[in-house]
């Protein structure tokens, strides 16, 4: 496994809450395509599936088995680098096999949206303000940073199907303040952005995770408290700030699921937002994709992606040019931790 950064992103004050049990849904009434035994590949051809169980390393390929994973599970999530065009296929085979189970009861949450965008996200969900206004209003290319027609398909599905959108983001300055000073250093009125109940992951290898993703911010960095503790606890507010607000959302619509819309490293080991939601959430059903990239389906997983999710989809992403290499003239005295702090997550994968 890689480890790879992704820019970090605005949310807004939101709280939480548990949610009940959700009805199953009538899986054994859906009937699967005539070629959902063949066991493809993601490409940008035709969407297929090439899984395998994050734990058992069983194959699941086919969209029949696809479909009956998706079925079953109150929340799914489809993790992503988020400039990769299949990834973004991906969650939509995921949304429209969620629409089969459970109609318009779906919420689809997404990572890339503050929570304080969520009047304009409803008003556009329910089509009353065109895609123009919405860009504009949420102020989306400078405030995300990726593609929106790599979103496009989804949010086109949202509101031709009359389905719920969850902006599910917390403010960037109090994770970037949590990450410099520590969770003390937070106002009153910043702690009213995160959930009462935070979590700090004690996850042996999630933690190893972020420690080699710190290891790219804090060996050159000027900012006197930029320690791992602090790095940790801003993970766990951002992630458990995500958990909340689907739990949250859960809550008030009983019998909706949510299809989460996340980098894979808000995903991984199923430690950060999965683990939230099931702290949160009696009974809930989970289940976790993580995207990684394979040139053929694999014969056998890999070892190394052993637990990093509940399924691993291959998908055979396009190569990617090699970064040029920038020698920088600065001085350790002179860096400084910027305001695109980064996190560990879904950038371009290194070597893809």
């Amino acid at each position: 496994m890689k480890i790879f950064l992704f820019s970090i992103l605005l949310l807004f004050p939101f709280a939480a809450d548990a949610a009940p049990k959700h009805k199953e849904a009538h899986i054994e009434k859906r009937r699967a395509p005539s070629d959902a035994g063949r066991p493809l590949i993601l490409t940008q051809d035709k969407p297929n599936f090439c899984l395998m169980g994050g734990q058992s390393g069983k194959p699941y390929q086919s969209e029949a088995a696809f479909n009956s994973i998706v079925w079953r599970n109150d929340v799914v999530y489809v993790g992503e680098t988020h400039d990769e065009p299949l990834d973004h296929m991906a969650q939509f085979e995921a949304l429209k096999a969620m629409r089969t189970a459970r109609g318009s009861k779906i919420g689809v949450g997404f990572e890339m949206l503050n929570a304080g965008l969520q009047p304009v996200l409803d008003e556009y969900a329910a089509g009353g303000i065109t895609e123009e206004e919405f860009l504009s209003r949420a102020d989306w290319k400078k405030g995300k940073g990726f593609n929106y027609d790599l979103y496009k398909p989804l949010f086109d599905f949202i509101r031709e199907r009359k389905l719920r959108a969850i902006a599910l983001n917390v403010p960037k300055t109090v994770i970037h303040k949590i990450a410099r000073a520590g969770l003390e250093s937070l106002t009153p009125e910043e702690k009213r952005s995160l959930p009462e109940n935070l979590a700090i992951t004690k996850h042996k290898k999630y933690n190893e995770y972020l420690k080699e993703s710190f290891s790219a911010h804090g060996s050159s960095s000027a900012v006197k408290d930029f320690s791992f503790s602090n790095y940790q606890a801003s993970m766990a507010a951002w992630n458990e700030g995500m958990g909340s607000r689907i739990a949250a959302f859960l809550a008030r619509n009983p019998g909706y699921s949510v299809l989460v819309i996340a980098g894979n490293g808000h995903i991984i080991y199923n430690a950060a937002i999965p683990a939230s939601v099931k702290a949160r959430v009696k009974d809930v059903r989970q289940a976790s994709f993580y995207t990684e990239t394979a040139a053929k389906c694999p014969d056998i997983m890999p070892k190394e992606h052993k637990d990093m999710a509940n399924y691993i989809w291959y998908i055979n992403h396009a190569p990617r040019p090699e970064p040029a290499v920038i020698k920088s003239t600065a001085t350790p005295a002179t860096l400084t931790l910027s305001t695109t702090f980064t996190a560990p997550g879904a950038a371009a994968k290194p070597g893809r």
